[in-house]
């Protein structure tokens, strides 16, 4: 593990003259999670740590095929796509194993003024996190990825057309010793350079599925584990790339294979760091506080599902009998619900929300579950549904909204995710899933090629 980071600007540029390296890598996050960023000068980092540098904000205005929005108000061609502010993070300090040790930093927007800026990622987890401070808690989350990995090249998927790849291994083969063995430069180096990355990783394993995988990032505080979230994601990709494998953590690449996850365990803690969802007297030591954090994401999740399931693709996750939840419901250990809480000791107890996909972006991930669960604390909403004990799919609950579509058209109408996240932070994701959902409408598919094209 590297060492403590700098808390101050000034550690910031120590710590990278020690490095003796003359390029720096910065990066934010789009709306969609993905990490755009530059090589830097050490000379400009000097200036950057210090007071910020311009970034251009088209990054929010145009989708993760670079296409530009039509629909947005914040950018476009009629503002003229200016540079929005970027305040590097000192305590994103990190140096890239993988490319001998280079400094790296994660950096947020904020406005002309330095206030934080609406439509930011980051900004907005820490906007949740304040929210969570104001009513006493903090809060702490841990990530599940899964996610499928090909012995394919970027060259090799344009020239494929993204048909006929190859597995890094075939067949079903969960929790499987033989194919980690396989394939264990990978799966090692994935576990070594993230480690030394600060991305810890506890527990990877293969999942069910041709060339799977599956970890856990260890758990940490929110903000925290929005930024290893992340970058687990491009690390996992960029260590991939230097073993011949192209890992993807789209939510469902194939209609006949299991969808790839992106599960969040959560818990609050309270100043004097006692658990806020544990009480040893009550019914499975539910606090009465989980309860109703419990609740607030029963309420609001089918809201705010599109910054859990945030493209078309995440929906053909979400059916029955594929591991992903269709319905609002909650339970004791139980891997059919949406909620699945986990029970015990006051430093286990916790809950797993289990809607969210792997290619959800982490910031916004974290920020659905967290800021849905302090909605539901602040307003003392009630757990009226009784847990789940059998076949979550079967249960008589209010079902998530089936398509993308449905689901921004919940969240621009949804009163709470305006109160939580701000008007225009849901107007402008709002609008861009509707853009994502228009660009799907007016494509041909192979599906249809292969159902119409000859016979109809």
């Amino acid at each position: 593990m590297q060492a403590v980071p700098p808390s101050t600007p000034q550690e910031a540029l120590a710590r990278v003259r020690a490095t003796g390296h003359q390029r720096i890598k910065v990066a934010i996050t789009d709306i969609d999670g993905i990490l755009r960023g530059k090589y830097i000068h050490i000379d400009k980092f000097a200036s950057a740590i210090e007071g910020g540098f311009g970034f251009c904000d088209v990054v929010f205005g145009w989708d993760s095929a670079d296409d530009c929005y039509d629909n947005v108000r914040y950018t476009g061609w009629h503002t003229g796509y200016p540079d929005a502010q970027v305040r590097l993070v000192p305590e994103t300090f990190r140096t890239l194993p993988w490319e001998d040790g280079v400094p790296f930093f994660l950096g947020e927007f904020v406005t002309g003024s330095g206030a934080p800026m609406p439509l930011c990622p980051r900004q907005l987890l820490k906007k949740m996190v304040n929210y969570g401070a104001s009513l006493g808690f903090t809060a702490k989350f841990g990530l599940e990825f899964e996610w499928f990995n090909f012995k394919e090249t970027p060259d090799t998927l344009a020239e494929k057309d993204f048909s006929d790849l190859k597995p890094l291994t075939p067949g079903m083969f969960g929790y499987s010793v033989l194919r980690s063995s396989l394939n264990h430069t990978y799966f090692g180096a994935l576990m070594e350079q993230l480690g030394a990355f600060r991305v810890p990783i506890e527990g990877p394993h293969t999942e069910t599925g041709p060339g799977v995988y599956e970890a856990a990032i260890q758990n940490a505080d929110a903000l925290e584990q929005g930024d290893r979230g992340v970058l687990f994601k491009t690390g996992a990709k960029e260590i991939g790339y230097r073993h011949g494998v192209i890992a993807s953590f789209m939510a469902k690449w194939n209609a006949d294979l299991p969808g790839c996850s992106g599960h969040m365990h959560q818990s609050l803690w309270t100043a004097d760091g006692q658990s806020a969802f544990y009480d040893a007297q009550a019914d499975d030591t539910l606090s009465a506080t989980f309860r109703h954090y419990i609740a607030g994401q029963m309420t609001l999740l089918p809201e705010i599902l599109p910054l859990l399931a945030p493209t078309i693709n995440s929906y053909k996750r979400l059916v029955e009998g594929m591991w992903a939840p269709t319905r609002m419901t909650w339970g004791i250990d139980n891997r059919t619900v949406a909620l699945r809480v986990l029970s015990g000791s006051a430093k286990s107890t916790r809950l797993e929300t289990r809607i969210g996909g792997a290619d959800f972006n982490p910031y916004l991930g974290i920020a659905a579950a967290l800021g849905a669960g302090l909605y539901g604390i602040e307003h003392q909403l009630e757990l009226k549904e009784a847990p789940i004990r059998g076949n979550g799919y079967e249960a008589p609950a209010r079902r998530l909204p089936s398509n993308l579509p449905k689901a921004a058209d919940a969240l621009h109408s949804s009163k709470a995710a305006r109160a939580l996240f701000g008007d225009d932070f849901v107007e402008h994701f709002a609008a861009s899933r509707h853009w994502e959902a228009r660009a799907f409408q007016k494509t041909v598919t192979d599906w249809e090629l292969r159902r119409y094209f000859e016979i109809i």
